[in-house]
Formats: C-alpha cells, structure tokens, sequence
C-alpha cells in the first residue's frame, strides 16, 4: 500500500469517519477565529505551510476530493482520476482570504456529505485509479479524506498554541 494512504488512514483509525468528516467545519471555524493575523502568515513548523495556506488547502481539496468520488461512481469501471500537484495549486494562497477558504469548505462539506450518505454499498466499492497511488475505492477516498482532515487539523492546532512574539516597546529604548 502506499504510505500517504497508509498515513492518513492511520490518523482515522477506527473511528467515524462521517463524524470526523462532519466535525471537521465547526473545529476550522473556531480555529480560523483563534488564530488572528499573526499566526494565518506563520508556518506551523520550519518550512511549512502557514495557516491561510492550509485553509485554502483543505477548501481546494474537499473541492477535488468531492469531484473525483463524483468522477469515480458516474464512470465506467477503470476510470482514472487526475492527481493535482499541490504545491502549485497552492502559489496563490498566500494573496487568498482565508475566510473565504473556511465558507467555501463548510459549504462544499455539507454538500458533499449529503452525497455521500446516498451510496449504495455497490457505489463505495467502486474504484478508480488514481495514477500515482493506484485504484482506490470511493470508500478509501472518503476514509483518507477524513484521515486528511485530521492531519491539517492537527497542523493548525499547533499554530493556534504558539505564543506571539513579543515586540519590544519603542519606549525602552
């Protein structure tokens, strides 16, 4: 198996995963208003994305995510997804409100979720081929979609938990 699959499945385990899956909007929105301005531009770890780049990430993704479950339960057997370098789709993020990025998740959550929960179980069997992981059934999708969602939630509870820096007052000099 391949292990960013591996990874993110683990990070499910054997919880819920629509429960995960629709916790997800309430803890970013809370989250998105601890934050404030300081920590939406300040990686969460050396070298990694800061917090508006994980919300207009986790927005792009429910957005692809929602739309290759589509591709996969419409299409003949062997359909083959299109993979995203997400590096790329995240170039503009940082010029992105992230607010917007929160609305359009919580929306396009709800929405897919209520897509979901109409499959059959013939439709979460389904599987596509994704070129760089392999055939990947609709219900793995979801399953690492919530595994997903708990990997960046946990990236953005580490930037609410920093302390801001203190700037010296001018007065002390």
């Amino acid at each position: 198996m391949n292990a960013y699959r591996d990874g993110l499945l683990a990070l499910l385990g054997g919880d819920d995963l629509f429960a995960v899956l629709e916790q997800t909007p309430r803890r970013l929105v809370d989250l998105h208003g601890q934050l404030g301005d300081w920590r939406m531009v300040q990686p969460w770890a050396p070298g990694k994305w800061t917090g508006r780049q994980i919300f207009g990430h986790l927005a792009d993704v429910e957005q692809g995510t929602g739309f290759r479950i589509r591709q996969i339960v419409t299409s003949p057997p062997g359909h083959v997804v299109q993979a995203f370098d997400q590096d790329l789709w995240a170039k503009p993020y940082p010029r992105l409100a992230s607010r917007a990025a929160v609305r359009a998740l919580v929306a396009l959550r709800a929405w897919n979720l209520s897509y979901y929960r109409t499959f059959t179980a013939e439709d979460l069997a389904r599987v596509g081929m994704h070129p760089e992981r392999g055939e990947e059934s609709v219900q793995m999708l979801i399953r690492m979609q919530a595994g997903h969602d708990r990997n960046h939630l946990a990236q953005l509870e580490a930037l609410a938990a920093m302390p801001e820096p203190v700037i010296p007052d001018d007065d002390d000099e």
